[in-house]
């Protein structure tokens, strides 16, 4: 079953001198499944509108229809927000700030409780969450939550909204503010979330990186409205259109970039690290006539942790030198020269 916004319009401080459009006129569907990414700059309006999907903003025109339930400016019927919080869960920005229990157990307990459910069964929703969450139950179950890791009380907090076993998880940048090492697993348990809790799921992060990882479609927003939605390998041949827009790329699609411009033939198919990797030894093996293979790289292309210097006495040549501004270089740019 398909979630659906239709006409779905929104403005701020209405009819005042603070006017302000956050949403205009937005038609979208999200298909059971989707693994739907969420890009924009600050102030696009993508953050209002996945409040209106939760039901914390109301829709002021248009409708939303999430499941069996109808989202309308209308005053009646009374829409079930309850109900409607249970099959989508919301993971903020920081959700760790708002743990307040004084264990990790009674913090989790509180959606389902709020849920009316037997105690038995919150007991059980309570263990399997923060199992699933990668946590050891027995050893954290008793313990302050403000006592763990930064990544330890992120994973605390979507354990509480897993517990409620929503069908569609809607998470905002959900890497914000860990170190590369927490950002790695959380964004590990988002994909074991995909296969074993919530079979849709919607991520907002300006980390472009991060999206292609997993998404499987992009929506963009700029200035209220939607402008791309597409399935993620297409989405970044309109590279040159989203750097128009304020938007970052993925790193190999920049490096892609830079080295069509310095007259490289490289697939214009490349979106992430691996898609890198692999054309760069199909090029290696076409060219000395080798059957290298990509899979035999030893380290973590996500690691961007990693040092990588060169020897002291590797000096840039002209022909070695990276071509000007290589982060933001378009084969259109080369194009207009």
């Amino acid at each position: 079953m398909s979630i659906v916004i239709k006409n779905l319009s929104f403005t701020y401080s209405r009819n005042t001198p603070y006017e302000k459009k956050a949403l205009d006129n937005i038609n979208l569907e999200i298909n059971e499944g989707d693994f739907l990414g969420i890009i924009g700059h600050t102030g696009s309006g993508k953050s209002t509108f996945i409040q209106h999907i939760n039901g914390l903003i109301k829709p002021q025109e248009g409708e939303i229809e999430i499941f069996d339930i109808k989202l309308t400016p209308a005053k009646r019927p009374r829409v079930d927000l309850k109900a409607l919080r249970s099959q989508v869960g919301m993971v903020f920005q920081y959700p760790e700030y708002q743990l307040f229990a004084d264990t990790v157990e009674k913090d989790v307990a509180f959606g389902p409780k709020n849920l009316g459910l037997p105690a038995d069964e919150i007991k059980e929703r309570v263990k399997q969450a923060i199992e699933m969450v990668g946590l050891d139950y027995e050893a954290v179950k008793d313990r302050a939550p403000f006592e763990l890791s930064g990544g330890q009380k992120r994973r605390v907090a979507i354990a509480g909204i897993i517990a409620m076993r929503p069908k569609m998880l809607i998470l905002d940048e959900p890497t914000a503010g860990l170190d590369p090492y927490g950002k790695e697993q959380i964004l590990n348990l988002i994909v074991h979330l995909k296969k074993h809790c919530s079979p849709t799921i919607v991520v907002i992060s300006h980390d472009i990186d991060e999206i292609t990882r997993f998404a499987t479609r992009i929506v963009v927003f700029n200035d209220s409205k939607i402008v791309y939605d597409e399935p993620m390998r297409e989405l970044f041949k309109h590279s040159h259109m989203l750097n128009q827009m304020g938007l970052d790329i993925p790193r190999a699609v920049k490096i892609a970039n830079a080295l069509r411009y310095k007259g490289i033939d490289v697939s214009d198919d490349i979106v992430t690290a691996e898609d890198l990797l692999k054309e760069v030894v199909r090029l290696y093996n076409k060219k000395h006539n080798t059957e290298k293979k990509a899979d035999g790289v030893s380290f973590d292309l996500y690691d961007f942790s990693q040092k990588w210097a060169a020897a002291e006495d590797e000096k840039p040549t002209p022909e070695n030198a990276p071509a000007p501004d290589a982060d933001n270089i378009t084969p259109t740019d080369k194009q207009s020269e």
